[in-house]
């Protein structure tokens, strides 16, 4: 795969895919999150919140692997012969008197399944109107698609929000049909609706920055080209990883695969075999957007590959 090349499928190839990755996977016991995990990190009280679960078919999961290595770790993620469902895990921290969501989920705008963090906030006492920031880590629509309502109203109107530069380039380009691949139009449509929706209160930042103090801003492109980390200082560090690896059970043991939604493969590909020794190294606790709920856990490594600890 060239660095300039994005995934392979047509957006027509995916949603395809996808219905019958859905309809093939048999959905696990505990693919919704039963309960709240929180914990204290530093100067940070965090609470991880589902926002449901997407399922993706194999060709998206593990485009470099063999049919046979396909059947054995599909089953593993709870999935059948075509797909598996991965959850959305998205982090609420409270700082002061801010209340910060990474990322927030799919709203109406990616499948069914997923898109109920605004729910699950409510069930803890938490409206839409007590957020007061948003970071993306990148304008892909399972993570920035609740940005607005059906009806076009900000969801979340007293936030303030935080793209990285490299990030908001990418999808505003007002040429992207003839800059960015066919495959990727549909999300460059929902990246602008999203970013324009809250460019008044729009925060364009860039590496080591930092959003409060002690939450800081990592540059892991690739899965797109401005995408993010986000680390909290303090009791060893913790990453907040997005997408810049994936899964906890794929991409820790086969850190030199590709995933099928990154954007520039070579580049994401440096990124999360960067972030990995780091955080093995540094025994770093990381949280994974789409691992196993609650996606708390460390990188041990294992040969020339990675075993993945829960916290």
């Amino acid at each position: 795969m060239s660095d300039q090349g994005t995934m392979a499928l047509t957006r027509r190839d995916l949603l395809s895919a996808t219905a019958a990755a859905a309809a093939a996977a048999m959905l696990p016991r505990g693919v919704y999150a039963s309960d709240f995990h929180r914990l204290t990190h530093g100067a940070f009280d965090i609470t991880v919140v589902s926002d449901g679960f997407i399922t993706l078919p194999a060709e998206i999961l593990l485009p470099d692997a063999t049919p046979e290595e396909r059947q054995a770790i599909l089953p593993r993620l709870g999935g059948g012969s075509q797909g598996a469902p991965v959850q959305a895990n998205i982090p609420l921290i409270r700082y002061g008197d801010d209340l910060i969501l990474i990322d927030n989920g799919s709203g109406t705008n990616f499948q069914a399944s997923a898109g109920k963090l605004a729910a699950n906030l409510r069930t803890l006492g938490i409206e839409p109107e007590d957020v007061t920031k948003v970071v993306f880590t990148h304008a892909h629509p399972d993570h920035s698609g609740a940005t607005t309502t059906p009806d076009g109203r900000v969801l979340y109107p007293n936030a303030e929000y935080f793209v990285s530069e490299a990030e908001w380039s990418f999808w505003t380009n007002k040429a992207f049909e003839t800059h960015i691949p066919a495959a990727l139009h549909g999300f460059a449509r929902g990246a602008q609706r999203d970013l324009f929706s809250v460019k008044d209160r729009l925060t364009i930042v860039k590496p080591d920055q930092e959003i409060v103090p002690g939450i800081q801003v990592v540059d892991t492109p690739g899965h797109t080209p401005g995408h993010i980390s986000i680390e909290l200082a303090g009791d060893g560090n913790l990453l907040i990883t997005g997408d810049a690896c994936t899964n906890d059970v794929i991409f820790f043991e086969n850190p030199d695969w590709h995933f099928g939604f990154d954007t520039n493969p070579e580049t994401a590909l440096k990124s999360r075999k960067m972030l990995l020794a780091r955080a093995a190294s540094e025994k770093i606790k990381m949280l994974g957007y789409h691992w196993s709920y609650p996606g708390l856990g460390y990188a041990e490594r294992k040969d020339n590959s990675y075993r993945f600890v829960k916290a």
